[in-house]
């Protein structure tokens, strides 16, 4: 188990040139991850989730503030921080044995192919080592995404609604996957999420961001006991005060699908 891997973000600010105007997409943003803790970021369309995600994995660098991971700053994208997004991205003409194993680095090919059958295994995908993607379903594309990440061992693996593309059938599935493949792994994860209902199945702690510019509204945490009664009056009772503060800020009404 992955037993490090905290995040300390401090007073991150990130603007954007857009039409000669310099727009502040995040303000002031401030957060602790604790080692393997599981938390969600919510918000609506265009309050700086994916842009802070981006941040943290290092896809962009320029920004104000700090970004920690065990008390270092992060410079760059690097092995540490592994990165699942919506869209599996899984290349058409690799194997999933293949697919999984591109990103391992340093490894002699008997430990390679250990790990990433390894990987496989974890997901669920034990028997399809040699399917290509379009062979399989889209749940099982993304449990390849995921073990693609996970193979080199991340610190912490960040999730861009990795789950918004499935039906609601699959997507629940795979909320309990999502979830074993955490506990097993004991990994710290960090997932952008549209769906109120998923951020509290899975999340130790839900982050609220407000909009124009992207800051950190509110906190709630999620002490329910595992595995979560989505039906349970604790489970609403949360449910409702997440939705609370989206109605208290907007103008418009506001939902989420389930």
């Amino acid at each position: 188990m992955n037993k490090v891997g905290t995040l300390e973000v401090n007073n991150l600010n990130k603007r954007f040139g857009s039409l000669g105007q310099d727009v502040k997409v995040l303000d002031d943003v401030n957060l602790t991850v604790k080692p393997g803790e599981f938390i969600s970021i919510v918000g609506q369309s265009g309050c700086g989730k994916t842009t802070f995600l981006r941040l943290v994995v290092g896809l962009e660098s320029d920004y104000e503030g700090d970004i920690l991971l065990d008390g270092k700053k992060l410079n760059g994208p690097d092995l540490k921080r592994g990165v699942v997004f919506q869209d599996h991205r899984l290349l058409p003409w690799l194997t999933i044995e293949k697919n999984v194993g591109m990103g391992l680095k340093n490894s002699s090919d008997r430990e390679a192919r250990k790990s990433v059958l390894e990987h496989i295994e974890l997901v669920g995908l034990k028997g399809y080592e040699k399917h290509y993607p379009h062979q399989l379903s889209g749940g099982m594309s993304q449990r390849a995404a995921i073990a693609r990440a996970l193979v080199n061992r991340p610190k912490i693996l960040m999730l861009d609604e990795p789950l918004g593309a499935l039906d609601a059938l699959t997507r629940m599935y795979m909320h309990q996957e999502l979830e074993r493949i955490w506990k097993k792994e004991g990994i710290t994860m960090i997932m952008v999420t549209h769906d109120v209902d998923e951020a509290i199945f899975l999340s130790d702690r839900v982050v609220i961001m407000s909009s124009r510019p992207g800051t950190i509204r509110k906190i709630i945490p999620v002490p329910l006991a595992r595995p979560r009664d989505r039906a349970g009056t604790d489970f609403l009772r949360i449910k409702e005060e997440v939705l609370k503060e989206f109605h208290l800020h907007t103008e418009t009404p506001f939902s989420y699908a389930i």
